[in-house]
């Protein structure tokens, strides 16, 4: 079989005098060495991309991290600078990308922003600055020049039982590295709540009655995917499926010749 193809979100950045569709070295790294397969950046061009074709022709898809936020409008929420920065740009090529990948049944896999354009794409709302809610932790980075610190593993997350997780971890506390301000509020209609912050944020999610992988996670396993166990087993998970949705594609092809 040949390498796997994931479809990997972009944000627009503007960088010396030019517009920048572009993505973390550590997705892509994690998409290669965790997942085992060739990441294919996908422009955020929203309703001028053909999605139908695009998830015909790979394997699975994933939403990075970023620091903009999804902008409030998709949600009934308050647009101010202060929930800022945001990308529409990136909100209106996810938006779509993630109901079609359902869809389809194409792998999905959605990390910090992306768990939260999952909600979003399916009807949920979110939280902002949550850290100021009474009997909410910080899940905020550290301040600190040093990324290693900023994204260091520091924090507990319980799988639910009977759970797509619960059957990648077991159920039970695993330790992570979240690093957000914003969560999910009220769930989208078609996910279920996977894993929960000792404070009982929402963690993580899954697309109820998916054909495929599809799973949303609030912290980062992109980061420490060549050192950390729990970071490792989601990118295997994912991986996993995408190559046999990909050995799927290919059946179904070699039959119709």
């Amino acid at each position: 079989m040949t390498q796997p193809l994931i479809a990997v979100s972009t944000d627009v950045k503007q960088f010396e005098n030019y517009t920048w569709h572009a993505a973390p070295q550590q997705y892509l790294e994690a998409v290669i060495s965790g997942a085992g397969a060739l990441p294919v950046l996908v422009p955020s061009f929203g309703e001028r991309l053909d999605l139908d074709a695009l998830l015909s022709a790979v394997d699975g898809v994933m939403l990075t991290g970023s620091k903009s936020n999804v902008h409030p409008a998709l949600y009934g929420g308050d647009a101010g600078e202060e929930n800022g920065p945001y990308d529409t740009a990136r909100d209106s090529t996810t938006m779509p990308l993630i109901r079609k990948a359902i869809e389809h049944g194409v792998p999905l896999l959605a990390i910090c922003r992306g768990i939260q354009e999952l909600n979003v794409a399916l009807g949920g709302t979110l939280a902002t600055e949550i850290q100021e809610r009474d009997g909410i932790l910080d899940h905020r980075a550290p301040v600190s020049e040093d990324q290693d610190a900023r994204f260091a593993i520091r924090q507990k997350v319980r799988i639910k039982p009977g759970t797509c997780l619960a059957n990648v971890f077991g159920a039970g506390d695993i330790d992570v590295n979240s690093v957000h301000r914003q969560a999910v509020e009220r769930l989208g209609s078609k996910l279920e709540v996977e894993a929960v912050a000792e404070d009982g944020t929402v963690e993580a999610v899954s697309v109820k009655g998916a054909r495929a992988f599809a799973v949303g996670v609030q912290w980062h396993p992109e980061y420490w995917v060549k050192s950390d166990s729990v970071s490792q087993k989601v990118f295997k998970a994912f991986g996993d499926a995408v190559r046999q949705h990909a050995a799927a594609r290919l059946a179904a092809r070699a039959a119709a010749e």
